[in-house]
């Protein structure tokens, strides 16, 4: 008498595809995840440096050498209000200052510096 062999799967193998299929849905959803907070954080970065290169940009306009000192500023982005800093400190010459546009996020913390060179002339 033959003995009929089935072609289908055994539990085992049935069990072992499935686990290998969720193990790839787990690490695709991670991947999507971590595209979306990258997405998020390009965006914000790029309206931060939108907002440091508008108080750099003014100043440069302004077309004199701005003084020694702090000066907080806030700046608002597609809606998105951000706070900042420009720091202008002294340069061993004179007619040189190194202006720092530091802007910051709602919770406070820095986002982004941006540094210049103003002179003078």
């Amino acid at each position: 008498m033959k003995r009929l062999r089935g072609g289908g799967f055994t539990l085992i193998e049935v069990m072992v595809a499935l686990v290998v299929v969720g193990v790839a849905l787990v690490a695709g959803l991670r991947a999507a995840s971590a595209l979306t907070g990258n997405a998020g954080r390009l965006s914000e970065m790029t309206l931060a440096q939108w907002c440091a290169e508008n108080q750099l940009t003014g100043l440069r306009l302004a077309r004199e050498l701005p003084g020694i000192g702090d000066v907080d500023f806030a700046c608002e982005q597609l809606g998105r209000p951000f706070g900042g800093r420009v720091e202008v400190r002294g340069t061993p010459n004179p007619n040189f200052r190194r202006v720092d546009a530091i802007v910051f996020d709602a919770g406070g913390q820095p986002l982004l510096r941006l540094s210049t060179v103003m002179s003078r002339y």
